[in-house]
């Protein structure tokens, strides 16, 4: 029986040849498997048709990987040197030379410990020259402290970073410790509750699955305990959107009349 020309069997046939050279001419490249970690050298074997005489080299094993990595610097020094106290915190904040780049302003935290709200931020604001949220964002927040009942000096303010830097990683701030040093300042502060502007940072530096989780936030961890918490977007993102602060006033209302504090059981 005859085959056609277009048939598919007999294209498969007419290739047949160049399919075996294929393989055949890697195979005589020294290609013995599809993944392998260590490199070849393809042409070994031609090299030792070539020169019989001439020993083969020896390959250089590996070294092994050490433990002797250098270690990630911690922020804030020795644990046992850190304030204990929220009298002494300031102090250590603006002075602890790793907790922000030399030369660059610091601003202190303000306000009463145990205040019905902690508001955390992720650095001071650009225009913040009288003191931590003194500029618009700090206006901002003034509006929303008088329309919740609450005044500014009765609420700790306070920042995750003690000085405005460009672009933190928060990333490699977590793995340096800052997530301690916050959790230590919250604790010490000892607030009802905790509001955070800036729910992407507060994912990284704390551990949170992703930045969206923070939305969720209904809580933050410290070293005495829990404290109820709501993070949203940082307050400049109010400041280009108006319109957005219905949704926050909404969730405000959600989070101090319908939702019970941590810790307690609803009446």
């Amino acid at each position: 029986m005859k085959t056609g020309g277009n048939h598919p069997g007999a294209q498969t046939l007419a290739i047949a040849p160049d399919i075996a050279a294929a393989i055949d001419w890697w195979r005589l490249a020294g290609v013995e498997g599809d993944l392998v970690d260590d490199p070849q050298d393809w042409l070994a074997s031609s090299k030792l048709q070539a020169n019989p005489d001439k020993p083969t080299p020896k390959r250089t094993p590996k070294p092994p990987v050490t433990p002797d990595q250098p270690a990630i610097p911690v922020l804030g020094g020795p644990r046992e040197s850190w304030p204990e106290t929220l009298a002494d915190f300031a102090a250590w904040w603006l002075s602890q030379p790793d907790l922000a780049p030399s030369g660059m302003p610091r601003i202190p935290p303000t306000g009463p410990a145990r205040a019905p709200l902690m508001v955390l931020v992720a650095m001071p604001e650009a225009d913040d020259a009288e003191g931590l949220l003194t500029g618009r964002a700090g206006a901002l927040l003034d509006s929303l402290l008088r329309a919740c009942g609450l005044e500014r000096d009765g609420v700790y303010l306070a920042s995750a970073l003690p000085a405005r830097i460009a672009v933190p990683d928060w990333i490699a701030l977590k793995e340096q410790g800052l997530g301690a040093v916050l959790e230590r300042h919250v604790a010490l502060a000892a607030p009802q509750r905790v509001l955070v502007f800036g729910q992407a940072w507060v994912s990284a530096l704390l551990g949170n699955d992703s930045p969206q989780s923070a939305a969720h936030l209904r809580s933050l961890n410290h070293e005495q305990g829990t404290v109820a918490a709501l993070a949203t977007y940082e307050l400049g993102y109010y400041l280009s959107k108006p319109a957005a602060k219905a949704g926050l006033w909404l969730r405000w209302l959600d989070w101090t009349v319908l939702q019970p504090e941590v810790g307690t059981e609803p009446s």
